[in-house]
């Protein structure tokens, strides 16, 4: 019989690397979503770490604001790729999606930290991935009939920065409250209309070209 493998625990110097790491990205999220201009200094103190273990992981600002964006982007893609391998109901796997994508609160990077600095050709190449499961995702759903003929697949990207836009004090009552939207949302969108929306859609050249500095 074979034996089972287990991973092997980090080492001490290793694990709290790890764990400073965590303390960092998570520090930094909260810093700059509240202030895209804060020094990164203010991660270092929020952190609970000394500013040349920051340095240490993270050569400048923009490299942080880099790995932010590149760990929002794998959930993002995560959480279309589940939707995608759900077959069995296409606008239950559409619903939970967006339920998901709230939960993990991406969007709240993008509303932030759009142009704010210069993404590499990986931050590219991930974006226009996300972009064309999304394509996936909502076309799949409009040809079951599941949401509104004049909506858009531009539409959903920028509903999803709509709701991480509403923050109150308090995680608790935020996440109450985006989750009250997000029903009215999804009612709308899985309701016929008898009127056309105003205006076109957003197109990808527009939202993409936000990040552009």
């Amino acid at each position: 019989m074979e034996g089972k493998t287990t991973s092997k625990p980090l080492s001490g110097r290793k694990a709290q690397a790890a764990r400073n790491d965590k303390r960092i990205l998570d520090a930094a999220r909260e810093v700059f979503t509240a202030d895209p201009g804060a020094p990164i200094s203010a991660v270092a103190g929020r952190a609970g770490v000394g500013i040349s273990a920051l340095y240490r992981r993270y050569g400048s600002k923009e490299d942080l604001l880099r790995r932010l964006s590149a760990d929002g982007l794998r959930i993002y893609i995560a959480a279309v790729e589940d939707a995608l391998a759900d077959d069995s109901n296409p606008w239950r796997a559409f619903t939970e999606f967006m339920r998901r994508v709230v939960d993990a609160d991406t969007h709240s990077l993008t509303l932030r930290l759009a142009g704010t600095f210069t993404p590499t050709e990986e931050l590219y190449r991930d974006s226009r991935r996300a972009q064309e499961l999304n394509v996936r995702l909502f076309e799949r759903t409009r040809a079951a009939g599941a949401i509104r003929s004049d909506v858009e697949v531009g539409d959903i990207s920028l509903l999803l920065e709509q709701l991480a836009a509403v923050r109150v004090a308090g995680e608790g009552r935020t996440r109450e409250l985006r989750y009250r939207y997000l029903a009215l949302l999804l009612e709308a969108l899985h309701a016929p209309s008898g009127s056309q929306l105003p205006g076109p859609p957003p197109s990808w050249e527009e939202i993409d070209r936000r990040w552009t500095p």
